[in-house]
């Protein structure tokens, strides 16, 4: 059994999922705590995105995509490109929540949890393809 999830482990998709699910947590959490102290909707669900972003980039870099960044240095251009493709997800993110919440009514935490989805997959077709691309080889497979 341990063979088996660690062979799984070995491909990007499982390690994002797995990862991408313990940032969704902390976004998600991190909301939930920020409701429940009367923090506003909108500053609740902005900030949550925030620290799920920071999270979110040193687990892909280091854990999912095994980025070679060799120095601080070497991440600043993985970071800024992150941060950027995480802020047009962010915008989604927080219009979807707007939307679902304000306008159709849904309660917060279903509105934060279904725009997840479409966050997650897109996240993952950036950080693949744009952003963790340091020390890769082109045209193959690892």
């Amino acid at each position: 059994m341990k063979k088996r999830i660690l062979k799984l482990y070995e491909n990007d998709v499982i390690r994002y999922i797995f990862w991408g699910g313990c940032t969704t947590l902390v976004n998600l959490v991190s909301f939930y705590i920020m409701r429940e102290l009367g923090i506003i909707l909108m500053a609740a669900n902005v900030v949550s995105i925030i620290l799920a972003i920071l999270f979110a980039y040193v687990v892909n870099s280091r854990f999912v995509f095994h980025d070679q960044c060799a120095t601080l240095a070497d991440h600043i251009r993985p970071f800024l490109k992150f941060v950027s493709a995480r802020l047009v997800t962010m915008v989604i993110e927080v219009g979807g929540v707007w939307l679902l919440a304000v306008v159709m009514g849904f309660h917060d935490m279903v509105a934060k949890f279904c725009t997840q989805f479409i966050v997650l997959v897109l996240n993952y077709i950036f950080s693949k393809f744009i952003i963790f691309t340091t020390g890769k080889k082109t045209g193959g497979s690892k």
